[in-house]
């Protein structure tokens, strides 16, 4: 359980520090190319996450181009950093993709009359994303659902090593392949309640009980 949620914890905090600001460029930005990284975004964000594990495992083989170079930003396969990693990749087009189509959801009268009080660029993208707040939080809470419940990905990069890199979604998987239905649900339950619990204090940090 502590694994699970360092692992997913990690890499919401690594695909929100980069999803924001992508979505908000996206959002807020015309420039040559922006269809094109839209359409690759969205794409992301149904891309099947086996398929990001496939990737990131040929990457970090011992004959991929990654093999060897081992460092915080690339870790070695059948760890956890390497889980890490492909939740990372994951979460990231459903953090942009949101947060992008929250910016494009404020009226756009805020920006002129932020920009018109003498607001530099900066500043009125601080204030665009405090106006669309429900819809980033809702693009963290998509970014945490599609990891903490992802067994794929996790499972390839990982290896479900017990004691170093199993997690709650593949210990579930594990104790079905077993037959032991008891413990699989009994950690179902668990994962759900963690999901529950991690969702409604993203609310309550929002400051919103609806």
């Amino acid at each position: 359980m502590a694994l699970s949620l360092r692992v997913s914890g990690l890499a919401l905090l690594i695909s929100t520090a980069a999803g924001i600001p992508t979505g908000a460029l996206l959002g807020l930005t015309r420039f040559r190319g922006r269809p094109f990284l839209v359409t690759l975004m969205y794409t992301g964000m149904g891309f099947p996450p086996v398929v990001v594990g496939l990737f990131v495992y040929l990457f970090l083989s011992r004959n991929g181009p990654l093999a060897g170079i081992e460092s915080a930003l690339i870790p070695a396969l059948f760890t956890p950093g390497a889980m890490v990693l492909a939740q990372s990749i994951i979460a990231f087009p459903l953090v942009a993709g949101f947060t992008m189509a929250a910016v494009m959801g404020v009226d756009p009268q805020l920006r002129l009359q932020v920009q018109a009080l003498g607001a530099t660029h900066w500043q009125t993208t601080l204030t665009i994303l405090a106006e669309a707040r429900m819809g980033v939080l809702v693009s963290v809470i998509a970014g945490f659902g599609g990891i903490i419940s992802e067994v794929g990905a996790v499972m390839l990069v990982g290896g479900n090593i017990d004691g170093r890199t199993r997690v709650l979604t593949t210990a579930i998987v594990l104790e079905t392949r077993k037959g032991n239905f008891d413990l699989a649900i009994a950690l179902g339950i668990i994962l759900l309640g963690l999901t529950f619990l991690a969702n409604w204090l993203m609310l309550r940090l929002q400051g919103s009980d609806e």
